[in-house]
């Protein structure tokens, strides 16, 4: 019987603000690795929210995030293999002693939509480096959205066809074009966006009078942190 793998689902980067398709990448996910049989994966209250990233003082490269991650599920699978070691049950199953003979260490996947791979296409907007410790190290699982095709860009790349094996592609049958570009849109133009992100969000935005015509117009043209420090760097 093969020990099943515990896996973790990363979805980084600034969620500006947060919406509903967010939450439905993890559950298409979810549903695909369990479906095919190749990943098991917790069924219920299984998506939280870790500050580390939005706590650091500047922004933060997603190779690094992955790897903070991945440390701290090492830290907690090694606790709890010490838990396991150390208890005395009084009754346990036989996947119970199998879990205990043949630990599996948990793998971290970067969750993303299929747009998510054709920004390693952008000039200087990734290190190669951080591409290839990505797809090879950790992997992607990768949600489909209309406009993009995830196979063909991962054709297209001799890096992604290389590790292609370590890309899961999902498809989303329920097609719902729902983006953070086009909600800070609708904000501005005073709209509702009521179904498309949690009320909760949308509170806050009330709360503190954040997307606004203003607040657009004084971040238009402005370059991606990766882009600004790839043009300091060009240019002492």
């Amino acid at each position: 019987m093969r020990s099943r793998i515990p896996v973790i689902l990363l979805a980084c980067g600034s969620f500006n603000p947060t919406t509903n398709m967010h939450m439905r990448l993890f559950e298409l996910a979810r549903d695909h690795l369990h479906h095919t049989g190749q990943l098991a994966l917790e069924t219920s209250d299984w998506i939280r929210v870790d500050p580390w990233e939005s706590e650091q003082d500047t922004w933060t490269e997603t190779v690094k995030v992955l790897r903070h991650h991945y440390k701290e599920a090492l830290r907690a699978f090694q606790s709890k293999k010490e838990f396991m070691r150390n208890k005395h049950p009084t009754e346990s199953s036989p996947e119970d002693s199998l879990s205990c003979q043949q630990p599996v260490l948990p793998e971290l996947k970067l969750l993303c939509g299929a747009d998510f791979l054709q920004t390693f296409k952008t000039p200087n907007l990734w290190k190669e480096e951080d591409i290839k410790e990505i797809v090879e190290k950790f992997g992607l699982v990768c949600i489909s959205r209309a406009g993009s095709d995830p196979s063909q860009l991962i054709q297209e790349s001799e890096l992604l066809s290389e590790f292609q094996h370590n890309i899961f592609l999902v498809r989303e049958w329920i097609q719902n074009e729902i983006s953070s570009s086009q909600i800070r849109s609708a904000l501005c133009r005073g709209l509702s966006v009521k179904y498309l992100t949690p009320d909760s969000v949308i509170a806050y935005i009330a709360q503190h009078n954040v997307y606004t015509a203003q607040s657009e117009r004084s971040n238009e043209g402005r370059l991606l942190q990766p882009l600004r420090l790839q043009s300091t760097a060009g240019n002492p």
